[in-house]
Formats: structure tokens, C-alpha cells, sequence
């Protein structure tokens, strides 16, 4: 187990590292939130109605809105969440409690595997910051829908109804939502939240990953909790390493060694942070292509919003691992500072007032293909902030 110290450090968006080979110079992140103020108070005068939730801008210069019932609703709220905890402004307090009750109705949501997007990215982080109980309720009303779609027989949480003829598809990004209810269960005295993310997080281990720890989007299950398929969804190939996959795996596997203490988790944050930051087809500034095994690379398209979430993840990581600390530090400073680069980070004004651009939703749908996406925007900020809170305690080396 952590010492309390480390351990309520990653309950909130604090992490650490150092400057990367080719940035020489620290992150001004007071300058990236005065920038990402700039943008996100463009987003909330265009987006007057709070039924309609900032997703995307197309290349055609279209705002891309969607309802509150889509997955990415809470992350909008989410990131408004972080502009108030850096800059402690009430007008970004009162925007952030705005557009995070405006997914309530969500918490009886029970058709869908990600209210840990929806619920906990917007009320988790107004709730710490906050301590608003009403904000508590609607969490936990919220956990016991998402626990609805947990199959005791199966032991894994259902993600979609059906696909491609499968009643009983289970993806990667999962992995994601098992930190709302790992908190419900503490906030409530409920383990039953406790042993369903334990349950998920093993089978998924068991079945999603390869041995070389990349990591399959969908496993399906049926009769006799047999795996009746393992493929893709919005990967390039069923065999290739969808690159936001692999950092919802990092991500998720890093909480839960987090929130549970086994060291089974750390190893297997650890394996698949090596099979990506050792990945021949990794950059150098280390943002990756969409896939990791698309034969076209170099020329095809990165993905920012993998880069962010590897970034924070990474963050993280490198405080629980020994061995690989220093490496995780450096990887997530350089990804966290290519971000910040024109390269990936629009101009002011620019780009639907989104703050990233590049970002691929799912390339073989033609949906979402190099364009701003709002969950990069909010991996970006949650990066930043543990960038910051690492920096302010001299857990980075800039040497």
C-alpha cells in the first residue's frame, strides 16, 4: 500500500516529471491555462445552450455538439473543473457547476458503460474540490446504474448491447470507469463497487491483453464465459494496438494499483507502458499515430488525444514505479510539451476554441479524423495540473 501522501496525491489531477531531450526549458503552465481561458471562454459564448455538449470542430468549420447522453458529455464540465482548480476564478466555479449538473439526469442512465466519463470527469471533480453533497448523491446513483451492467457469471461490465452479431461486447476503454466506482465504494462503505472493478480488471487482464502487453479494443463473451471473439472497433486491424487503447489500459490499470495496493496492477501499468514508450513506430516527441501498426506510418495521422491521456497516466505511473520512474517522468514531460507546441496546440481563437488539435476518433468510421476533441482538451489540462502540483513539491528533475 502507498503512504497517505502518495496515495490522496492522485486522487486529484497532481503528478510530476522532467523536460525532455528537446525541451530544454520548463512548461510556463501559468501560461497555458491564461491560453486555455482564452478558448474555453470562446466555447461557452458559443454554446449558450447547456443541452448541447461541445464535442468537435469540423474541418469545414463546424461546431460539433452532442447530447447528454453521449460519452463524452462529462468532460466538458470536467475541464472547466480544472480551469477553476488553477486559477480559482468564480466565474469558472460557477461555469463548471453549470455545465456538471446539466448531466445529471445521467445518473439513471443504465444503456451505457461510461458514466465514469459522464459523471465522475464533471461531479468527481467538483466534488473534490467542492465537497458539495449533492454532488455525492448524484454520484452514487450514478455507480449503481453503471454496476447494473455487471454480469456476475461473465465478471466483466457490459459496454455495448451488441456488436457485429456478439450480445455481450466488453472494450478497453472500460478500464476508464472503474475509478467512479473504486470511489463509491469508499464513499459508501459498499464493496460490491469494490469487487466488481477488481473482477473487471482481472478478466480484462486475462483476455484483452497479448503477450506483449498491447492490448485487443473488444472482447467478447458468451455461453460458459467462453471469449468468443477478440478484434476492433475503431483500431486499424482485430491484431494491431489501437493507440488510445493502450493508454486507457495504462491509465486504468495505474488506478487501480492505486486505489487497491496490488502490485499485480503496477506490473501490468508497467508492461504496457513499455510496449509503448519502446514501440519502434513511437515518435520522438513521442505523440503517437492513431495506431500503432498502421502500415502507413509515417504518413498517417497522430493522435493527440492518446497522447494526453499516455501523458497524464504516465505522470502518475512514475511515482509508484521504481525501476522506471525517471524514464515515465521524462516520456510524459516530453508528450505533455509537444503538446504545448504550435505543432499540436491551436492559436487563440483558432480551432472551434477547442485547445488541441489532431485528435482521431475512429479513422475507420471517417468519424472525428484529425480534428479538436474535447477529451484531449481534458487529459491536456489534467496533465498540466500534475505537471504543476509535481513541480511545486520538487518531485521534477530539469537537470
Amino acid at each position: 500500500m502507498k503512504t497517505s501522501i502518495i496515495k490522496y496525491l492522485f486522487l486529484v489531477p497532481f503528478l510530476f516529471i522532467r523536460i525532455p531531450i528537446f525541451a530544454q526549458t520548463k512548461i510556463d503552465v501559468e501560461k497555458e491555462f491564461h491560453d486555455a481561458a482564452l478558448q474555453y471562454e470562446g466555447i461557452l459564448r458559443t454554446h449558450p445552450d447547456i443541452a448541447k455538449f461541445p464535442q468537435s470542430y469540423s474541418h469545414d468549420g463546424k461546431i460539433m455538439d452532442r447530447s447528454a447522453d453521449w460519452w463524452c458529455s462529462g468532460f466538458f464540465g470536467g475541464s472547466l473543473w480544472y480551469l477553476f482548480d488553477y486559477n480559482r476564478e468564480t466565474k469558472w466555479r460557477n461555469e463548471a457547476y453549470k455545465w456538471t449538473m446539466a448531466v445529471e439526469s445521467e445518473k439513471n442512465n443504465t444503456t451505457t458503460h461510461d458514466l465514469g466519463f459522464m459523471l465522475y470527469c464533471p461531479f468527481g471533480n467538483g466534488y473534490r474540490i467542492t465537497h458539495d453533497p449533492a454532488f455525492k448523491s448524484v454520484m452514487l446513483t450514478g455507480a449503481a446504474s453503471l454496476a447494473s451492467r455487471f454480469n456476475y457469471d461473465y465478471g466483466v461490465i457490459k459496454s455495448w448491447d451488441e456488436w457485429k452479431g456478439y450480445d455481450y461486447p466488453v472494450i478497453i476503454d472500460n478500464m476508464m470507469n472503474l475509478e467512479f466506482l473504486l470511489w463509491a465504494a469508499k464513499a459508501s462503505g459498499n464493496k460490491k463497487f469494490y469487487n466488481i472493478s477488481v473482477s473487471h480488471a482481472d478478466k480484462t487482464m486475462k483476455n484483452h491483453f497479448r503477450k506483449d502487453y498491447s492490448s485487443y479494443h473488444v472482447v467478447c463473451y458468451g455461453k460458459d464465459n467462453k471469449v468468443l471473439k477478440q478484434g476492433t472497433h475503431q483500431g486499424y486491424a482485430d491484431g494491431s494496438a489501437w493507440s488510445r487503447g493502450q493508454g486507457w489500459g495504462l491509465y486504468g490499470y495505474t488506478v487501480m494499483y492505486r486505489e487497491t495496493g496490488d502490485k499485480k496492477y503496477l506490473k501490468q501499468a508497467e508492461h504496457i507502458a513499455q510496449y509503448i514508450l519502446n514501440h519502434a513506430n513511437l515518435p520522438e516527441d513521442k505523440i503517437p499515430y492513431w495506431d500503432f501498426n498502421d502500415p502507413a506510418i509515417p504518413n498517417t495521422e497522430r493522435d493527440v488525444s492518446a497522447g494526453a491521456v499516455i501523458s497524464s497516466a504516465l505522470f502518475e505511473l512514475s511515482q509508484y514505479s521504481n525501476k522506471h520512474s525517471k524514464e515515465y517522468k521524462d516520456a510524459a514531460t516530453t508528450m505533455l510539451s509537444s503538446l504545448t507546441s504550435p505543432k499540436y496546440k491551436a492559436e487563440i481563437g483558432t480551432n472551434g476554441n477547442f485547445l488541441l488539435k489532431n485528435s482521431v476518433g475512429s479513422k475507420p468510421h471517417q468519424s472525428e479524423v484529425d480534428v479538436p476533441l474535447v477529451y484531449a482538451d481534458y487529459y491536456y489540462l489534467e496533465a498540466l495540473l500534475r505537471y504543476d502540483k509535481l513541480m511545486k513539491i520538487g518531485k521534477l528533475d530539469l537537470n
